[in-house]
């Protein structure tokens, strides 16, 4: 069975946006965003909520038409367009390109796409991430060295006390830590 990634950048006060959704705070450069393009080129799919979907959407599938586009950026923009998306929305009546609608019960196609995948899922966006918390197996985390003071949490919501182990951890230029955790083994 596929793992089930939840990846994300954060402030160091755990933010992962300001109160308006902007990311003005991330830190990215090539070293950082090669490795994340690395990451992303070996997943089955992407697993979106509406939000990070239509946000992801009006940038990435033109990102690279800009001929001053970094490379990392460009590399990316190609690795959106190609990836397979599956859209969790109640209110979304469509998406566009390679991209599938699903207004049901997001743990149950989650749970069937895992055991249906030959490689790991990705998972985008903080709501649909905490309504399928027990599926989720690994959390990478790119924890950007800012504090903003308040903005969108990791886990909205979050009722129980998630226990997690450090299985990897690496520094970048720029200062942001990549941490990946998996689940503490009880």
């Amino acid at each position: 069975m596929s793992k089930l990634i939840y990846p994300m950048m954060t402030t160091l006060d755990g933010w992962i946006s300001r109160p308006g959704g902007e990311l003005d705070w991330v830190r990215v450069d090539d070293e950082l965003h090669g490795f994340i393009n690395a990451q992303q080129s070996n997943v089955d799919a992407y697993l979106l909520g509406r939000t990070t979907y239509e946000m992801m959407e009006a940038y990435w599938p033109t990102a690279d038409q800009d001929p001053d586009t970094p490379g990392y950026v460009a590399d990316y923009a190609r690795i959106w367009r190609e990836m397979p998306k599956v859209v969790f929305s109640s209110t979304l009546e469509q998406v566009s390109g390679n991209a599938r609608l699903v207004s049901g019960d997001a743990a149950t196609e989650i749970a069937r796409l895992k055991s249906e995948a030959s490689r790991d899922l990705s998972i985008g966006g903080p709501t649909l991430a905490a309504s399928v918390l027990d599926l989720i197996d690994e959390f990478h985390i790119f924890l950007n060295p800012v504090a903003i003071g308040r903005g969108a949490p990791l886990v909205p919501g979050l009722a129980q006390t998630l226990n997690l182990r450090l299985a990897e951890s690496r520094a970048f230029d720029l200062g942001v830590m990549f941490l990946r955790y998996g689940r503490e083994e009880a």
